[in-house]
Parts: C-alpha cells; structure tokens; sequence
C-alpha cells in the first residue's frame, strides 16, 4: 500500500494558452484526448465556462464491469489557466477523484500544461477496497497529454 494520493505529469505544447485551453474546455474533445481508453463519447456537455457544470461521459473498463456512464462536476475554472473536474458515476455526488488541467505560457505561441488526476479525497473504504488507485496511469495520462498537444496542433 502507498501513501501516494495523486500523479502530476506535464508537458510543454507548441500552441498559446487559450488554444489548449479551447480544446480542453469543449467535452466532445475528451474522446481524443484520453490516453486511458475508457472515453467512448460524450453523452451531453456543453463548452465547460465555470465552475458549478457537469457534463456527461459514455465509458468503458472492466473495473465497472463493461459500459457505464459519469457524470464530470466541474470544480476549477479560471479562463486560459486552469479547468479541473471531479468524475462520478452518473446520477451520484463525486466519490473524490479529481482531475486537474494547468496551463502556463511559455511565451506567446507554448504552454507548458500540468495534468494532475488527484484521488486523495476519497474516503469510502470499499470504494478503495474495489478500485486499485491509480486507475490511470502516469503513461497514460502523459498519453493524454500528447494526445492534446496533437489536438490542439494538428
């Protein structure tokens, strides 16, 4: 067992701050960018612009026994900085997993963005008991990076 709550990987990507941020703000690109394969497709999610909005995700992974859906509460948001979500089965309030995008300018046309997926809010015992965290791994997040770094430049 580790005490381990959270992994942080991080990138810099060959676009300004407010283009990785457009892609990263509009649900329907989640699919493309996911580097864990769980993402299927948007159920319903409209460009994420505060915090406070949820938007819905079509998934798959044997950890929940084949397709399910989840519900993204969006609890970060500062404009072509930082958005930043806690994922929860649909219909449920959000166990305590978070993921968290930054972006920093590195001057005007790259951004170095930090990705971190945080789960050291969860408290139900079971749940830990059931899900061996992390359920990404850091590989798979920083294919998530690059898949945003070719979404965003390509």
């Amino acid at each position: 067992m580790t005490d381990q709550t959270s992994v942080t990987v991080s990138r810099t990507i060959d676009a300004p701050a407010k283009d990785v941020f457009e892609v990263l703000t509009l649900p329907d690109n989640h699919v493309a960018i996911d580097g864990s394969g769980f993402v299927l497709s948007v159920d319903h999610g409209d460009r994420i612009t505060s915090t406070g909005q949820t938007f819905r995700m079509n998934m798959t992974g044997d950890h929940m026994g084949g397709d399910y859906q989840t519900d993204n509460h969006v609890t970060g948001y500062d404009k072509d900085k930082l958005v930043a979500w806690q994922t929860a089965p649909a219909d449920t309030d959000p166990p305590g997993w978070e993921w968290v995008w930054e972006l920093t300018p590195q001057g005007p046309d790259h951004t170095e963005v930090r990705l971190t997926y945080d789960w050291g809010k969860v408290t139900d015992q079971a749940l830990l008991q059931k899900i061996s965290f992390p359920l990404v791994s850091q590989e798979e997040l920083e294919t998530s990076l690059g898949n945003l770094a070719a979404a965003t430049t390509g």
